[in-house]
């Protein structure tokens, strides 16, 4: 596999990717930022890709222990060169399916960027990127089931993903026994529809559903807006707004 070499939270978190194929864009570190992960506890990632996500939330909370699952053993490999470039000895990437995981309810916190475009468009020519972004509602639902059943109670389990997926997700969550309690919009612009949102539910959690002011991420000119900009430096996080 060809890679590029990068860096995620301003530069301060070398990464290297495929060159080509599905690429991470911004919403694994949004992602990581929402997090509410505290020193000592098991998070799990699944579909980590090639651990932007990972990455990001160790290297702002020290001392957790991380699992990181994706099925494409050379994007497992990847993710797991990046974790140890970084020196996260706890975190680890391990070749396995999403949608089946064999793992008990341990994990005090369950993320993911699941796949969540519906067959019968025109598919993508690479087959990484097939894999990463397109599910059936019943993937989708296994996804989210197998997330939930690696959970211990009122752990929680959050979901970033296209505003126009959030109706399957949420029902999914609800299945699951991971009901949505908050849903949580990145606003491209002021003024302009969310295109992403973010969900969150805990396990056997009773809490009602919020819908949060969200986040706007580009000013009139195109750039990042200072908000947005801080946490993709990763000089600040998601946690106390979705506290609201």
């Amino acid at each position: 596999m060809e890679t590029t070499e990068g860096a995620l939270l301003g530069g301060r978190v070398p990464y290297r990717q495929p060159a080509a194929g599905f690429r991470s864009g911004i919403e694994p570190v949004l992602l990581a930022a929402a997090i509410p992960a505290r020193r000592g506890e098991r998070v799990l990632e699944a579909g980590t890709g090639a651990g932007a996500a990972l990455l990001c939330l160790t290297a702002r909370v020290a001392g957790l222990l991380a699992v990181g699952i994706e099925r494409d053993s050379a994007l497992a490999a990847l993710a797991a060169h990046n974790l140890a470039a970084a020196g996260q000895l706890g975190a680890h990437a391990v070749v396995a399916d999403a949608a089946a995981l064999p793992l008990g309810p341990v994990f005090d916190h369950a993320l993911g960027n699941p796949p969540y475009h519906a067959g019968g468009g025109t598919p993508s020519p690479d087959p990484a990127r097939r894999v990463a972004k397109e599910a059936d509602a019943a993937l989708f639902a296994r996804w989210t089931a197998a997330m939930a059943g690696a959970l211990r109670h009122r752990g929680t389990l959050t979901l970033i993903l296209p505003a126009a997926a959030a109706p399957a997700a949420m029902a999914a969550m609800a299945a699951s026994g991971c009901a949505a309690d908050m849903l949580f919009p990145f606003w491209p612009m002021e003024g302009r529809p969310a295109k992403l949102v973010l969900l969150r539910g805990a396990k056997g959690g009773r809490s009602p559903f919020r819908v949060l002011p969200g986040l706007v991420l580009h000013a009139a000119d195109g750039a990042f807006t200072a908000p947005a900009q801080a946490i993709l430096r990763g000089e600040a996080d998601l946690t106390d707004a979705l506290r609201r």
